[in-house]
């Protein structure tokens, strides 16, 4: 059986790099073609020496040099990026991982109508560890009323850009959902002033920025007189780069659609 060859988009990037070095250490994987925006300084490298790993012959270019190589392509870049490098995949019938966030909604349009055409695998978050959470925060929300209150902290580095977190706002529409709601019905992003008290019903966010964090959420189900929290806390990003492949290998041959990291771990009717 041949190697799966998968284009990286968002190379230059920390979890760009992390996925080429898991590509070049894993049987069965190749790296097809390694990309970044125009004007980049990685642009004409190495992409195995960006990585500080070993040389591959594959020069970090640009998205039409590389499509043509590839089988799956995976993008942890912009969300202007992913959606537009979508739009091409799409036209050339490749499937796509997406775990970059902070989507809008033209953009999150723009995703709808290439997975009409192709398999999209998109996830806030690619970790094994995360979405067993998100699967429980689901179930939890949907067996405890009302009375308990959800909320959601998260934390991240200093350069991470959007906030809440993705991973933050997977779990809030698992527990959305646990309650039969939809997340935008009953979000609440921020906190400052006088807010009055809280609304019954709704699921807050907190997001916090510091240092070199991977990683951390906690899912907090406050009720009277107890409280139950459900957490996961990554330390390296290879937890992301290795759940990332599990879904390129899972999403080749797949019936176009949107489809999520619950549907790759067998979870989407927990």
């Amino acid at each position: 059986m041949s190697d799966l060859r998968i284009v990286i988009s968002g190379a230059g990037g920390r979890m760009g790099r992390a996925l080429i070095s898991a590509i070049l250490d894993t049987p069965g994987l190749a790296l097809a073609g390694a990309l970044e925006y125009a004007g980049s300084s990685h642009l004409g490298e190495d992409a195995g020496l960006m990585c500080a790993a070993r040389a591959t012959g594959v020069r970090v270019t640009s998205v039409e040099a590389a499509l043509p190589a590839a089988d799956v392509a995976i993008d942890f870049s912009t969300p202007a990026a992913a959606a537009g490098l979508a739009t091409r995949l799409a036209a050339a019938g490749v499937p796509m991982v997406i775990g970059t966030t902070g989507f809008s909604a033209a953009d999150t349009a723009v995703l709808a109508a290439a997975a009409a055409r192709i398999a999209i695998v998109k996830s806030g978050n690619m970790s094994l560890g995360v979405n067993l959470l998100a699967a429980l925060t689901r179930r939890v929300a949907a067996t405890l009323d009302e009375s308990f209150d959800i909320e959601i902290v998260e934390m991240h580095h200093n350069k991470k850009v959007d906030a809440p977190s993705g991973t933050a706002l997977l779990l809030g529409e698992a527990a959305a959902e646990g309650r039969g709601r939809r997340l935008d019905e009953c979000a609440d992003r921020g906190r400052d002033g006088q807010t009055g008290a809280r609304k019954p019903g709704d699921i807050g966010f907190a997001s916090l920025r510091g240092g070199s964090v991977v990683g951390e959420h906690v899912v907090i189900f406050a009720g009277p007189y107890e409280r139950i929290e459900l957490a996961h806390k990554a330390e390296d990003r290879q937890i992301f780069a290795r759940g990332a492949l599990a879904a390129a290998r899972w999403v080749k041959g797949r019936p176009a659609g949107l489809y999520s990291m619950a549907d790759v771990l067998g979870l989407a009717d927990y």
